[in-house]
């Protein structure tokens, strides 16, 4: 980013906004906690980046080191003061109107997730209250639709994907919105927005109405997977462990195109808690799908599935090649065993509650030097406990990567290492070759990829 224009400018929500209390104004000023403001500042120039090709939080960071937002409380409600700011996110000095959205998303998200911490009610000591407080953030973000059937399918993959994949995610999309079915993903670019893409012309030539395209975000990757402008419903939370329960609480299906560490990440994280005995008869359509191109990447994730957690676990989804019409076809009928166990049960369509999550997939694990050369990748563990082990393996390796705390931590003490038994280390280094080969760690175009770990067996 040698060049760069900026502007300075001053915003109001379009439509309403709680307005904030004056400990709630200073804790975001920069004058006041400190902590708070630095927080929403990264989040704000983030969302203001959106479409920029630029997947390093660091990098973003630097190149905008000026940037200044301030939030001042009016009898309206709230204004933001923005100096220094990306011009790309302005039409001839009006804000974007889904930048202006996102942009007060995050403000409310991070004021109720700051405020929520010091209540009585929360309990971050246990599962239960974890779940519970994961639930309150959905329900705050207004994300929670009581009453509507099962029809939220998420989507992961890469952010760093070919053409053909890209395109092959929009024709998924698409076929998911003809059968009134709505999007949420990470909400960054790639695999992210392709299915938002094409779902919202099914929508339009269904002629729906309130189409949902909910993007589900956390601080330390939202400068990496800055929100693509179709998100109508962006949600921030407070780390990647609760961005992942709430893909799996709110979610009723999901499908895994083709990616990188961070879509490894997301996929070992679902099958450790599917793997779990208490969630052996909960239905939970899973489907990894790519275009023919991506067939050898599906099979390299399949081998590295059964020879890391075994048979069990890759029969809790199913590979469909190249088959847009027939994913949807799938899931479409997932959707109804959704539909009809939650109706057995009395559960919510809004809100997975049946779904066993031991606290071990919702603690926030900092990748350290110390905590990435510790991680148990042995056999003898039980393989959702080491699915769950994997996943946080892969999740240091996106920090080393994109977040700029773990990209600044590399700097200073090299790479991480990674231990465990041979049989798991050698399929673990050799999907991450692969995934180096096929330029899936980094944007195409850029620098040649530096790993940030080192397998050791």
């Amino acid at each position: 980013m040698t060049s760069r224009y900026v502007i300075n400018a001053s915003v109001t929500p379009k439509g309403s906004l709680e307005t904030l209390s004056q400990r709630e104004v200073q804790q975001l000023s920069k004058a006041g906690c400190g902590s708070t403001y630095t927080l929403f500042r990264q989040c704000a120039l983030a969302i203001l980046n959106t479409g920029a090709r630029i997947d390093n939080a660091k990098t973003i960071l630097e190149a905008y080191d000026d940037f200044e937002v301030r939030i001042h409380q009016q009898d309206r409600g709230v204004r933001l003061e923005l100096l220094n700011a990306p011009a790309d996110a302005f039409v001839d000095g009006e804000m974007i109107a889904s930048t202006r959205e996102m942009l007060f998303s995050a403000l409310r998200d991070i004021v109720y997730t700051e405020s929520e911490l010091g209540s009585p009610r929360i309990d971050l000591g246990s599962s239960q209250g974890i779940t519970d407080y994961v639930f309150h953030l959905l329900r705050n973000a207004r994300t929670l639709r009581p009453g509507v059937e099962p029809n939220m399918v998420v989507c992961w993959g890469g952010h760093s994907i070919s053409t053909e994949e890209y395109k092959y995610s929009k024709r998924v999309g698409h076929e998911l919105g003809l059968r009134n079915l709505n999007i949420c993903t990470g909400c960054g670019p790639g695999v992210m927005k392709g299915p938002m893409k094409g779902a919202t012309i099914a929508h339009a030539k269904q002629r729906i109405v309130g189409g949902r395209y909910l993007g589900l975000t956390e601080p330390g990757i939202i400068a990496a997977e800055a929100p693509n402008p179709i998100v109508n419903e962006l949600v921030i939370m407070p780390d990647i462990e609760k961005r992942l329960e709430a893909f799996v609480r709110v979610g009723h299906g999901i499908i895994i195109f083709p990616g990188g560490v961070g879509t490894a990440e997301e996929f070992l994280y679902l099958l450790g808690i599917l793997l779990h005995p208490d969630n052996r008869d909960v239905p939970f359509p899973v489907i990894l799908t790519g275009p023919v191109d991506a067939a050898p990447y599906l099979e390299q994730i399949r081998e590295f599935v059964g020879a890391t957690l075994g048979e069990k676990a890759q029969g809790l989804y199913q590979i469909i090649i190249d088959n847009p019409t027939e994913v949807a076809r799938q899931m479409s009928e997932g959707l109804k065993a959704v539909k009809q166990f939650r109706r057995e049960r009395n559960d919510a369509f809004h809100f997975n509650w049946l779904l066993k999550i031991e606290d071990g997939f919702q603690h926030p694990f900092d990748p350290t030097h110390e905590n990435m050369a510790s991680l148990q990748l042995t056999r003898d563990v039980p393989p959702h406990q080491l699915a769950a082990n994997l996943r946080r393996a892969f999740s240091g390796i996106v920090a080393g990567n994109v977040k700029d705390k773990g990209i600044r931590r590399i700097e200073k003490f090299g790479r991480y290492e990674i231990h465990g038994d041979p049989g798991i280390m050698k399929p673990l280094d050799e999907l991450l070759q692969a995934f180096v080969l096929q330029h899936r760690m980094k944007l195409p175009g850029g620098r040649p990829y530096e790993p940030c770990y080192r397998v050791v067996t």
